[in-house]
């Protein structure tokens, strides 16, 4: 199967694209991603979308990374596509922190990504891993976090900024990606920092890969297909996972857990794990505290038996009991003189809310609205406060919360409202939510409004509620 069938394929069974997408495509110069721009800009007509190219310069190489940039721009140019450039300081930041030069440029990079994506509205952020990132990335969860999440390397498709990055070449190798852009007769940038042995990835690259390329050089293809069973696999079981862990799992409160050891031990040892999994991702939103063997294992551990007292120190405060045939997994008592954060109050008299995860939330009364109050990201909600009266409030999910959405007779489950939105697992229990002063859910913020809101003003909304 040629390249572009391939791809097409991809596209196709994973429905990584419907007709009037509007993409965002991460380039940066380099024979991946320039092969990714070129597909687009070849094939948009057929898939019936709209096409941006965007562009980081992390200022890393000097006139190198300048240079990456103006030739980006030279293409887009001439095949008439709009380039969203930025140039960030990370030397400057690096000095500032002191941290990793490759997750602060991840971060930074996303950041600005997320940031274009939400003032075009596009509906996706396209990238270009490809197989042979597959294979990197399974070797290297190998040999440093071989869970049954790390090993299930990247995925065609994950949600991100509210909306979905995809990744179309990630079933088909470098060499059948440069092999297509040779044969479209385009040029592309090369990295001299790909060269070098200083990443974790470009050792396992230029050291580990061609040894396993000379046992077999469909290494990478093998590799494919195991991450694409695995994914299945893990998604067929996380679904039976989920029905156990509501018949099983009691929440008491926002931070306390429990559940009868027996009827754990009754569950198969796959699905054990796979509890275990969901119940870390209520208590933590950082993937590698989730992902952690350790945490798993010493849960389960404790699961052993029934007899006797136990109990394990977990991070951030939690403390795993066993005590009376149950497990309890609870927050730990404050320590005298701390108190419990109060909950984020949304009224017309307290201006801006700014949330865990970075949005900004602000309430005013429609005759208020003013230019001052609102960016190129900021989004309108307007609603009529005798029905939703004020003040709202924010707090993440509690067990059974649902919410009404228009055009719906009956509230929707919000667990099924993030599997629906393919909102990730271990962000869930995390994500903030707009509560009515009834502790309704009337909002999942960045996600879904529900029928209260509308985009546009109705003829008695009043009020507005703007998300930036």
């Amino acid at each position: 199967m040629s390249f572009e069938l391939r791809v097409k394929s991809l596209i196709e069974e994973k429905q990584l694209i419907q007709q009037d997408d509007h993409l965002l495509i991460a380039v940066s110069g380099g024979v991946d991603s320039m092969a990714l721009l070129h597909y687009f800009v070849q094939t948009k007509d057929k898939w019936g979308i709209k096409v941006e190219a965007i562009h980081v310069d992390h200022m890393l190489r000097g006139e190198a990374s300048a240079e990456d940039r103006a030739f980006v721009q030279r293409y887009c140019d001439n095949h008439e596509i709009y380039l969203h450039a930025k140039a960030i300081p990370i030397p400057e930041i690096m000095a500032l922190e002191n941290g990793n030069t490759q997750l602060i440029c991840r971060r930074e990079r996303y950041q600005y990504f997320k940031e274009v994506m939400q003032k075009i509205n596009a509906s996706k952020l396209v990238t270009a891993h490809h197989a042979d990132d597959q294979l990197e990335s399974v070797l290297m969860a190998l040999t440093k976090n071989a869970t049954i999440n790390s090993m299930q390397g990247i995925r065609p498709q994950r949600f991100f900024a509210g909306k979905s990055l995809i990744r179309p070449f990630i079933t088909v190798t470098k060499s059948e990606i440069r092999e297509y852009l040779l044969r479209q007769g385009l040029d592309y940038r090369e990295d001299a920092s790909n060269f070098k042995d200083t990443y974790v990835r470009n050792r396992f690259r230029h050291h580990v890969v061609p040894l396993l390329e000379a046992e077999n050089p469909r290494v990478t293809e093998q590799v494919t297909h195991f991450t694409e069973q695995l994914q299945e696999d893990d998604a067929y079981l996380m679904t039976l996972a989920e029905d156990v862990f509501s018949r099983t799992v009691k929440k008491l409160d926002e931070n306390t857990y429990s559940m009868e050891i027996e009827a754990f031990q009754l569950v198969p040892l796959a699905l054990q794990r796979r509890l275990i999994l969901i119940l870390l991702n209520y208590l933590y939103k950082d993937s590698n505290t989730i992902q952690s063997y350790a945490l798993l294992a010493s849960i389960l551990k404790l699961c052993d038996t029934t007899a006797g007292y136990a109990e394990v120190h977990l991070p951030e405060e939690f403390l795993a009991v066993r005590r009376y045939g149950k497990l309890s997994i609870q927050k730990k008592e404050p320590l005298e003189g701390q108190t419990s954060p109060e909950k984020k109050i949304i009224s017309t008299a307290n201006g801006w809310t700014t949330l865990t995860n970075g949005e900004r939330l602000c309430v005013v009364k429609l005759p208020d609205l003013s230019s001052e109050l609102l960016t190129d990201t900021a989004q309108l909600f307007y609603f009529n406060a005798s029905k939703l009266k004020l003040p709202l409030y924010v707090r993440t999910r509690k067990e059974g919360d649902r919410m009404l959405l228009k055009g719906m007779d009956q509230p929707k489950r919000l667990s099924r409202l993030f599997i629906d939105e393919k909102i990730p697992l271990n962000e869930r229990n995390s994500w903030p939510l707009l509560i009515s002063p009834s502790d309704e859910v009337v909002a999942v913020i960045g996600v879904r409004m529900g029928m209260f809101f509308s985009n546009t003003p109705q003829p008695n909304d009043d009020t507005v509620l703007i998300v930036d």
